[in-house]
């Protein structure tokens, strides 16, 4: 960092901040930095919604990402080198089962088995996902996640990977961000598989939650404890005084936020959503809730933001829509607002988890890095870590178990259906000759965890 930087650049934290054993980490996941055309991985439905004209920025997929496959011992030595405690990191389904069911690819059990060694000897503690949304594409053929039996593959998956890993990852997630698998992906179409379809959309609503009981199931029988879900959470609130906005923005929250807490901690779906949802759903779905609350031992919190809700005025469910809110947005022309992680860490020990741990999964912002001068600074984003972290203390001052805080993401990488323009990594990559350079909050956070970056 150059003199006279900006007092934004500094952390306004230490470790002494925080409880004894609270653990720091940063994360990534599989097909948005591994690079899906190395190592013997399969085709995943996010390969083939790439390809197809007009689903993502200029066309681009995860080909080649960050080439974390070949790259992934200095980009280790990148999380050791902040002072961080822990990495999340998640395992390709299509490159450990190119099928996504049957014979395993051995090349790809073989990385996992290295990437978590490496995590090991560098001091680091692995926090393992076992699904990050790439859906090995014969799957996707038979019905992806609008198929029941989705739930027994994902078992067996489950069961392949952690009888390979299970004995030295710290903790493990099943799914990540149910919401965007099974909304966002198949009744808004914004993601793969890419539908737009409130019957499709029902059942992956639920057998995404069904997928999760079965896989903790899996790894109970082979002895693991420390077993999670992770979910993402938006604040909702009304765009305005009417009633038909209150409404709107209570609908909302169910759909991103009641529903999946409560199918996994209360063993029900909230009755506001079931009036849309309900004709649509499986048959005897509520038979499947003994299965879904299948016990797990912490909750993961993924926040970004808050959205303002109004009625449509259609009288179609969900009738609701987004209305632009007045606070500064990051480049993903979203708010930030980081009251709201206070409110989900308080709000689900209070109604869901009831003391269970809770570790923020993942946080962060994307913002238009630039290298100049061979440094990348990135003070909004160090401004951000700050009042997020802020707002993880206040909960903990209040009694909220929280245990970790995990920045997303490590590196700049593929973001989805959005390309490669939405920066939101600790570590700035070249796309072209895929250089990494650390930004100044890697810096930032380098002196505020271990004192020295």
């Amino acid at each position: 960092m150059s003199e006279g930087a900006p007092e934004t650049m500094q952390l306004a934290f230490s470790r002494a901040d925080f409880p004894p054993g609270f653990v720091f980490g940063t994360a990534t996941s599989a097909y948005q930095i591994e690079g899906s055309r190395f190592g013997g991985c399969g085709t995943s439905h996010w390969d083939t919604f790439a390809a197809t004209p007009g689903n993502t920025m200029r066309g681009e997929n995860g080909a080649t990402a960050c080439d974390h496959y070949h790259r992934w011992e200095s980009d280790l030595d990148l999380v050791r080198d902040a002072g961080f405690d822990c990495y999340r990191f998640s395992t390709s389904w299509a490159r450990v089962l190119p099928e996504g069911q049957g014979r395993p690819n051995e090349a790809g059990l073989d990385f996992y088995d290295r990437l978590v060694d490496g995590m090991r000897a560098r001091g680091l503690k692995p926090f393992a996902t076992l699904y990050h949304w790439d859906l090995p594409a014969p799957l996707a053929d038979i019905g992806g996640w609008t198929n029941r039996d989705i739930a027994a593959r994902f078992a067996d998956y489950a069961e392949i990977v952690m009888k390979r890993i299970g004995d030295r990852v710290e903790t493990a997630a099943t799914i990540n961000e149910p919401w965007c698998v099974a909304w966002l992906s198949h009744f808004m179409g914004l993601h793969a598989p890419g539908l737009r379809d409130i019957r499709a959309a029902a059942r992956a609503m639920h057998h995404v939650l069904l997928a999760h009981g079965r896989a903790t199931q899996a790894m109970r029988a082979l002895g693991m404890d420390n077993l999670g879900l992770v979910t993402n959470f938006e604040y909702a609130a009304p765009a305005d005084d009417s009633p038909e906005a209150a409404r709107a923005a209570r609908l909302y929250d169910g759909i991103y936020n009641r529903w999946f807490l409560g199918g996994v901690f209360n063993g029900a779906y909230p009755e506001d959503v079931l009036e849309g949802l309900g004709p649509h759903m499986p048959k005897g779905f509520e038979q499947d809730f003994a299965t879904i609350g299948a016990p797990v031992d912490w909750l993961g919190i993924n926040y970004y933001t808050r959205k303002l809700i109004a009625g449509d005025g259609s009288n179609r469910f969900p009738a609701l829509k987004e209305v632009e809110g007045p606070l500064p947005k990051t480049l993903m022309d979203w708010e930030i607002f980081p009251e709201g992680l206070h409110h989900f860490i308080t709000w689900a020990d209070r109604n869901y988890t009831k003391g269970l741990p809770i570790y923020v999964t993942e946080n962060g912002m994307a913002s238009a890095d630039r290298i100049a001068g061979g440094r990348v600074d990135d003070p909004a984003r160090i401004d951000f870590l700050n009042r997020h972290l802020g707002e993880v203390r206040r909960a903990i001052g209040e009694g909220a178990p929280v245990k970790g805080y995990i920045a997303w993401s490590l590196l700049d990488n593929y973001e989805w259906s959005l390309g490669y323009d939405k920066r939101f990594g600790l570590v700035h990559v070249d796309f072209d000759t895929l250089q990494r350079t650390p930004k100044a909050s890697w810096h930032a956070l380098g002196r505020a965890l271990v004192g020295q970056g």
